[in-house]
């Protein structure tokens, strides 16, 4: 891993996103589960998945170091509650018929890091670049006019996982253990609900055996392309992080058309068009730069 640290960061962000582009199957076969159970669950099942690896790996040294730096556990406390919305929310969207709307929500997503990398990180911005930033804010204008009941699912998931990944991007902890930490803050809060505020006439682990089974393996598929995503991440430019996020919404979006049958409106079709031509604009702007970049080497 350490001795090609970009191709290895290629294999694993490809690997997050084709398995969180097909996730949406996993969350429908959870159905009728109650969405927050299905959150509690996740969280639940996620921390002796994480510490299991932290042990294979040895690395409780690092949860330990990460514990006692304040300013690291204050930014894992805001990731963590960064990373609760975007699950709530992703997982109400999916369950409530709106596959779309997340979908495209995480194409919006690559271009609100586009807009972190400029204002929060100094990061340069072409004409291409900008370009896209103005043809995505006019798909995204075209859904608040014709269709605000999706709008905040859009915005919410795009938000809040753009800003989970500057920040993880910033914070001195490596993938597994931050991750555990995050969720080890959340489980208070998962216990509270599991324990005393959800429906207590709804079975625990859902209506089924399979249900089940779906709940107790919820630890593994959340913990598994998160900590992919992360590891990935810190081997790769943030705006190479941001071409490889539109695998997931493209294979959402096929599933949310033809296997879930969700209607594909005039409003939505103005705003993916909107966003895949803005798309278009961001990856051509970051070849050519690249192309640049190699030419300007090679002079040298």
């Amino acid at each position: 891993m350490e001795r090609h640290p970009e191709r290895n960061g290629y294999m694993l962000a490809l690997a997050a996103f084709g398995l969180w582009g097909v996730i949406p199957i996993y969350f429908k076969a959870l159905l009728p589960v109650d969405n927050f159970d299905v959150v509690a669950h996740r969280v639940l099942y996620a921390v002796p998945t994480l510490a299991v690896m932290i042990a294979a790996r040895h690395r409780w040294g690092e949860v330990r170091a990460a514990l006692a730096d304040r300013r690291v556990m204050t930014t894992l406390l805001g990731t963590a509650i960064l990373i609760s919305i975007n699950w709530t929310v992703y997982i109400v969207g999916v369950n409530d018929g709106h596959v779309l709307a997340t979908s495209l929500g995480y194409y919006l997503n690559p271009l609100l890091n586009v807009m972190i990398g400029r204002f929060l990180l100094g990061e340069h911005l072409g004409r291409l670049q900008w370009s896209a930033l103005a043809i995505a804010a006019l798909g995204v204008a075209a859904l608040a006019a014709g269709a605000l009941a999706d709008l905040w699912i859009t915005l919410t998931l795009a938000a809040s996982f753009a800003f989970y990944g500057y920040w993880r991007k910033k914070v001195a902890v490596g993938a597994v253990a931050g991750l555990f930490l995050e969720t080890l803050m959340l489980m208070p809060l998962t216990i509270l609900w599991l324990g005393w505020l959800r429906d207590m006439g709804d079975p625990l682990f859902g209506p089924t055996p399979w249900h089940g089974f779906l709940l107790v393996i919820s630890g593994a598929v959340t913990a598994i392309p998160l900590l992919m995503f992360t590891a990935g991440a810190r081997r790769l430019p943030y705006s190479t992080v941001g071409i490889l996020q539109f695998i997931a919404p493209t294979i959402q979006f096929f599933l949310a058309v033809f296997l879930f049958g969700e209607a594909f409106t005039p409003v939505r079709m103005f705003a993916f068009a909107a966003i895949w031509t803005a798309m278009a604009l961001y990856i051509a702007g970051l070849v050519r730069n690249a192309h640049a970049k190699r030419l300007s080497l090679a002079k040298q």
